[in-house]
Parts: C-alpha cells; sequence; structure tokens
C-alpha cells in the first residue's frame, strides 16, 4: 500500500514525509524518524503519518514507540484502513484479531486494483488460478451450471472457469476491483461483498472457488459454514490458502496475511460438511524474492444425512434471492 498517497492536507508536511521516506529507504532510521515526527508536528491528526512514523521506529528497533504511533494511527481511524491493528498484533500489543480489518482490506486492493494483474502474474509468479483449475479438473467435472467466485478480484480466476460454467458470478469487497473485473466480460453478475459478513450466498451455485482470498480472513468456521448452506451434495468449493506447519491453527505473519494449517483446514471442512477430495502444497507467488507456499483445497459437499450447515448462521438456513 502507499501510504503516501494519503496526504496529510499540508504541502510542507508532505514534502518532510518525502524525503523522511527517502532517508528510511536509505537506511537512515534515525533521522527518518525524527523528520516524519516534524512533518506530525505540522499534522498532528494524520493517519497515515502516524502509520509511517510506526515503521520507521519499529524499524530502528524502537518497539515501544512504534506502538504508541500505530494506536494514534488507530485512534484516529477507527474502520483501520492502513491495517494499524494487525502491526499491533505482530508487535504483542493486541490480542485476538482473526481476520483483517474489513476497511483495510478495501483500501489495500482498491489501491492495488490498477496494477493488479501484471504485478501479480509477471513481478510476483502468481499461480493460484492455474493451480485451482488444474485441481477442479481432477474432479472429472468438465461443466457446472453456477459458479460463485469468491474475492474475485479483477477476474484472474474467472478468466480460468469461463469456459466450463454456464453462470459465473464474482463477489469481491473491493469497489475498483470490481470495475477491472467487468471491463474483461467475463462474469454474468458481479456483486460488492464483504466475505466476513456475508450472510449466504445463491443456492442455485454448485461451484464455489476462493483463490487467494482467506490469508486476509483468517478465521474461517463462519464463512465456511455458509458456503456449506448454499451448496448441495456433491458441490465442489475450491480455495487456497498459505500454508503454515506450526501446531497453531492459523497465524498472522509480518506480511499481515494469515497462514493456516493443514489439520485445521481439514478439521474446519470437516466440521461444515466438507468432505476434502484433494490437497496439495504448491508454491503460489512470489513475496520479497522468497517463495509462497499454499495449500491448494477442493472439497466435496456432503449429503444432508452427514448434518451439513448445522453451524451455519440464521440468515444462511433461508432462501433468499440472489445479491444484485
Amino acid at each position: 500500500m502507499n501510504l503516501l498517497s494519503f496526504s496529510s492536507g499540508n504541502l510542507l508536511a508532505d514534502r518532510r514525509a518525502e524525503y523522511a521516506w527517502m532517508l528510511f529507504e536509505a537506511g537512515d532510521l534515525k533521522a527518518a524518524a525524527e523528520l516524519m515526527g516534524e512533518a506530525l508536528a505540522l499534522t498532528p491528526s494524520w493517519t497515515a503519518g502516524h502509520f509511517c512514523l510506526g515503521e520507521m521506529l519499529a524499524e530502528a528497533g524502537e518497539h515501544a514507540a512504534a506502538i504508541d504511533a500505530w494506536r494514534a494511527a488507530l485512534r484516529l481511524d477507527p474502520e483501520d484502513r492502513l491495517g494499524a491493528s494487525l502491526k499491533l498484533e505482530l508487535h504483542g500489543a493486541l490480542d485476538g484479531m482473526e481476520a483483517a480489518p474489513s476497511a483495510f482490506v478495501e483500501t489495500l486492493f482498491d489501491q492495488y486494483a490498477e496494477t493488479f494483474d501484471t504485478a501479480l502474474v509477471e513481478k510476483l509468479a502468481y499461480r493460484v488460478p492455474e493451480l485451482l483449475t488444474e485441481a477442479i479438473g481432477r474432479q472429472a467435472r468438465d461443466r457446472f451450471a453456477h459458479a460463485v467466485d469468491l474475492g474475485c478480484g479483477t477476474g484472474l480466476m474467472g478468466e480460468r472457469l469461463r469456459a466450463s460454467v454456464s453462470f459465473l458470478e464474482g463477489m469481491d469487497i473491493s469497489a475498483e476491483m470490481l470495475k477491472r473485473a467487468e471491463a474483461k466480460h467475463v462474469y454474468d453478475r458481479l456483486a460488492r461483498a464483504d466475505l466476513m459478513t456475508l450472510p449466504d450466498l445463491p443456492r442455485q451455485a454448485d461451484l464455489v472457488t476462493a483463490a487467494d482470498v482467506f490469508m486476509y480472513l483468517g478465521a474461517l468456521e463462519q464463512l465456511f459454514a455458509v458456503i456449506a448452506a448454499a451448496l448441495g451434495p456433491g458441490s465442489l468449493f475450491a480455495f487456497s490458502v498459505e500454508h503454515h506447519a506450526g501446531p497453531e491453527p492459523m497465524v498472522l505473519r509480518d506480511s499481515r496475511r494469515y497462514a493456516h494449517s493443514e489439520p485445521h483446514l481439514r478439521a474446519a471442512l470437516a466440521a461444515a460438511g466438507f468432505e476434502t477430495a484433494s490437497l496439495d502444497r504448491a508454491v503460489i507467488r512470489m513475496d520479497r524474492g522468497d517463495p509462497i507456499e499454499g495449500l491448494i483445497v477442493v472439497a466435496v459437499r456432503k449429503g444432508a444425512e452427514a448434518g451439513v450447515g448445522d453451524a451455519a448462521p440464521t440468515a444462511a438456513s433461508k432462501d433468499r434471492p440472489p445479491a444484485h
């Protein structure tokens, strides 16, 4: 996220912040933090300035001061468009978060939308749509009546699905991402939706996909239940996560993305009424030169006799028309 695109409204403060960021990138951390502090003295209510100061102080090893800066950013913007709460959790100053703030995810991808395809595919070697398509293909299903692509972004997964789906629906929290997906003319219907508060899905769907989405959601049980409640027996649910090999069900990484363990995913799917059909480890993209290992998962909705969807919220158990 380009933090300095969030102007302070004060030209002098903005210029000092830009110079502070240059010093920071050059490795002069103390001078960068001091200059950012001067910028904030001119504009003490500048959220992005406090967040940047936290970044600089943390890199300089001044963690207590960094935490104070991120707390200031969160006080100024309780919706947390910059993800200060995630920084606080990573530095032990906040506990119990189970998802990235919705406003942070929306802001991140609204900013990223214009260069998303080029940056992700060409620069980061992003492979999730390809890997998910291959995994779905191994289930001996060559046609689907209605697919829902959760967190569809600009439509990279939709482009892969289009040839095998009669009606293709995409959902995303970012309006800018949806504009770019619409321009590709891949989807039959697009809707803006926050997956953290999604009450239900179209009942007629027989395939749900989520490519590189759940690393921003963290806890998945509620959404798994919503998806299970919408799918009939034999329908497919295909998704990716970043892989976490430790004993914890999930962890928040320095990237401010969540990674999930294989045993946790299998248990959460089973509890929601899915059978894991395939689960493969694969490098899903690069990040700062390092390969990111993910899990590529395809699950099959079991029959109603297995108690599918018992954990789903009340809203998800009611038939409702699809969102427009």
